[in-house]
C-alpha cells in the first residue's frame, strides 16, 4: 500500500468516525426536536402535512440533525407520536424529558421553542392549543413563554 493509499483512507477514517462522534453528541438534541415536533403537531389533535413538510425542512437545514439521515430523524417522531397515540400521559412524559435534557442549552433550547412554533404555525392556524404546549415546552425547556409572545 502507497503512503498516499493510506492517508486516503485515514481521512476516510477520520471523516467517519467525525459523523459518528457528531451523532452521539446530538443525538438528545434530535431526540428532544422530534419531541417537541410530535407534541406541538398533535396538540391540536391531527398532523397536517403541512406541519410534516415544516419538520422535514428543519431537518434538512439544521447543521446539529444533518449527521441524522432523514429516516432516522422521521423515525424518532414517529416513535414519539406512537407514543402519544398509545398513551397520551406516558408519551407526554416520554417527550418533555427528551425535551428536559436541553434545558441545560439555553441556545438548543430556544431555537426548539422557535422550531414548534414555526411547525405549529406551518399549517396557517396557531390556535391555543399549540400555544398552550408551546408555553409548557418553554417551562420544561427554562425558556420565558413571553419571549416569544405565548405569555
Amino acid at each position: 500500500m502507497s503512503f498516499d493509499n493510506f492517508l486516503t483512507r485515514l481521512k476516510t477514517k477520520a471523516g467517519e468516525m467525525k459523523t459518528e462522534v457528531l451523532k452521539f453528541k446530538n443525538k438528545d438534541f434530535m431526540n428532544a426536536a422530534m419531541a417537541g415536533s410530535a407534541l406541538i403537531a398533535m396538540a391540536d389533535g391531527s398532523i397536517t402535512s403541512d406541519e410534516k413538510q415544516k419538520m422535514v425542512k428543519f431537518i434538512e437545514t439544521h447543521d446539529a440533525l444533518s449527521v441524522f439521515t432523514t429516516n432516522d430523524v422521521i423515525k424518532a417522531f414517529q416513535e414519539h407520536v406512537g407514543q402519544l397515540e398509545f398513551d397520551k400521559d406516558i408519551g407526554e412524559s416520554k417527550a418533555y424529558q427528551a425535551l428536559g435534557k436541553m434545558k441545560s442549552n439555553a441556545e438548543a433550547a430556544r431555537l426548539l421553542v422557535r422550531m414548534v412554533i414555526a411547525i405549529a404555525s406551518a399549517d396557517g392556524n396557531f390556535d391555543a392549543r399549540e400555544k398552550a404546549v408551546a408555553v409548557k415546552i418553554c417551562k420544561e425547556l427554562g425558556v420565558p413563554p413571553a419571549e416569544f409572545e405565548l405569555a
